[in-house]
């Protein structure tokens, strides 16, 4: 069973030639029922980002606290 979660940033960041703002959210739904979308290395969080946004989350650095989520389910 999956979960379905929409993930905001918490602010504007610059980082490594990439822009990422509060108005870039995504809604992702996990594989596995869990808590935390970014429990297993954020592998949905930066797939959904890359196809959207052609934002690499990997190359900026950052991690789950500059993001807030809600599980929608």
């Amino acid at each position: 069973m999956s979960k379905v979660f929409r993930i905001t940033p918490k602010r504007t960041r610059r980082v490594n030639g990439q822009v990422i703002t509060p108005e870039m959210v995504i809604t992702v739904t996990t594989r596995q029922h869990c808590t935390n979308p970014f429990y297993n290395g954020a592998v949905e969080v930066k797939e959904q980002y890359m196809r959207m946004y052609q934002f690499d989350l990997k190359k900026a650095g950052l991690s789950v606290g500059d993001f807030t989520y809600e599980a929608l389910d």
